[in-house]
This record gives C-alpha cells, structure tokens and sequence, in this order.
C-alpha cells in the first residue's frame, strides 16, 4: 500500500523527469518517450519510472538504454528541483499499456465496423424486387 506522501514524490518526480527528458536530453535514441508513471519505495530512496514509447520494438529498446544510461543525469537535474534530503535512484522500467490499449481499440473498431459492413450486404439481398 502506498503512502500518500509517496504518491506525491511519484506524481512530482514523473512530471519532472517527463520535463527533463524533454527539454534536456538531446538523444537521438529518445523518440516520442513518456513518464506514464513513478513508484516510490516506502523510504522514497529508489523511484521506479514507467516508460511509454510510441514506436517499434527495436525504438523502445534504444530508449530504455538511452534512459537508463542518462539516469545519473536527470537525478542531477533533479537536484534543485527538489526538497529532499536525498534525490531518489531511478530505474526505468517498459510499459507497454499503452500499447495494448491502441491494439484493443483497433481490433474493436474492426469488429464494429464488420457487422456494419455485412449487414449492408444482407440487406440488399433479402429485400425482394419492387415493380
């Protein structure tokens, strides 16, 4: 269960590294990258980021590294932004939701579109000639 002080240094900490990442990285590796969110550990010393990339698979890997090698910068640049004694390790780990939220509405949208497709078919052939 997570404390809601830890919900508060998760909410600031994914909005600040979103920033940073942003702004201040200049990784040609870092695509259309984003913080979806951060857990905290109960003494707020390790932050866990959860990262989105829209891409491929061989994008979403060069991210993760790109990200996991410039840690040591973004928990620099976090430094003065913070007031906390100690500026939390960061892990950044793959989140794929969003992506599975995007398959879900395509494959959806196909099978409301193909009931409307076959209907209009079935209409047209059940319905007797007029003279």
């Amino acid at each position: 269960m997570t404390t809601r002080r830890q919900q508060q240094v998760g909410e600031f900490l994914r909005a600040e590294i979103s920033e940073i990442v942003q702004r201040d990285l200049n990784d040609p590796r870092l695509g259309l990258v984003s913080i979806t969110r951060v857990e905290m550990s109960p003494d707020l010393r390790y932050a866990h980021a959860h990262v989105s990339v829209l891409g491929s698979d061989e994008e979403f890997g060069k991210a993760l590294t790109a990200l996991r090698g410039a840690s040591g910068f973004i928990r620099r640049q976090l430094r003065p932004r913070m007031r906390l004694r100690h500026i939390p390790e960061l892990t950044f780990e793959s989140d794929r939701s969003m992506q599975y939220a995007d398959t879900i509405t395509r494959v959806l949208n196909e099978l409301h579109d193909e009931p409307a497709a076959a209907g209009s078919d079935e209409s047209s052939e059940d319905e007797p000639e007029r003279e």
